[in-house]
């Protein structure tokens, strides 16, 4: 498995935890964190010894987006096909943390921003610092709302007309507005955020892992499905589902006043 050289990566029990640690540009990303990252949402579907994901920042900050010298000023010397290149580099990681069947939470240790919110966005569930901002700021800098995803996922969690005034506007929201719309799950002090992500993601991981990776499968597909085909897919993700090992395990510990003991398989 990949050895990230911008960014820590350790297992803890069965949850992998990502570090992004340059808190002296707020964990700004560079081209080669993008890369890692991308490389290593990848690896994990393959890698047995993870069953979940966290993702945070060291410092102050858990993203402050593309870094400005890294990125961004070496974007103004690329002509439209090398732009495109890195627009579509960028939303290869949105779409490698979406097609992890493995639970992913972001632990917002602090400011989300442009790109950092949009990672944060695309996780499975969100826990945040009390003091935890976060700002689609794209419009800010002259570029579209809709950028790595936040067009097509901030409305599926939030609602069109808050996502629209979000994007619009570019403006950060606070914990407490974060948490009102929905963006945030859980809002707690910000030196409990990474032990509560962890418990969740542990939680998560000593369960029935199949059947959650099922769960976020049909998440991403029944998106853009009518009601019929998402019945129809459900139907037959449900009857895989009650060919595992888990689903007898279950019923076994219920039988038996036991706690169950899941092995994903």
């Amino acid at each position: 498995m990949l050895t990230p050289t911008s960014f820590k990566f350790e297992v803890k029990e069965k949850v992998g935890l990502i570090t992004l640690n340059r808190p002296d540009t707020l964990n700004s990303l560079t081209f080669t964190v993008y890369r890692e990252l991308t490389d290593l949402f990848a690896q994990l579907e393959r890698e047995p010894s993870v069953r979940a994901v966290v993702i945070t920042g060291e410092g102050r900050g858990f993203c402050s987006g593309g870094d400005q010298h890294d990125i961004i000023k070496e974007l103004f010397s690329r002509d439209m096909p090398g732009l495109v290149e890195f627009t579509r580099m960028t939303c290869d990681l949105i779409k490698n943390i979406r097609a992890l069947k493995k639970p992913v939470i972001a632990a917002l240790n602090g400011t989300a921003a442009g790109a950092g919110a949009v990672i944060a966005l695309a996780s499975d569930l969100r826990v945040a610092s009390d003091k935890a901002k976060i700002a689609f700021l794209f419009t800010k800098v002259g570029l579209a709302g809709a950028d790595m995803g936040a067009a097509y996922l901030l409305p599926k969690v939030v609602g069109l007309s808050r996502a629209t005034e979000i994007l619009m506007f570019g403006d950060a929201l606070d914990a407490a507005t974060a948490e009102k719309f929905g963006l945030y799950n859980k809002v707690v002090p910000t030196e409990q955020v990474v032990p509560e992500a962890m418990a969740w993601a542990t939680r998560l991981a000593n369960g029935p892992t199949f059947a959650l990776g099922m769960t976020k499968e049909l998440l991403n597909a029944e998106l853009s499905q009518d009601l019929w085909n998402a019945l129809e897919n459900e139907a037959r993700a449900q009857a895989v589902c009650m060919q595992t090992q888990d689903f007898r395990e279950a019923y076994d510990a219920f039988s038996n006043k036991r706690p169950p003991n899941f092995q994903g398989k």
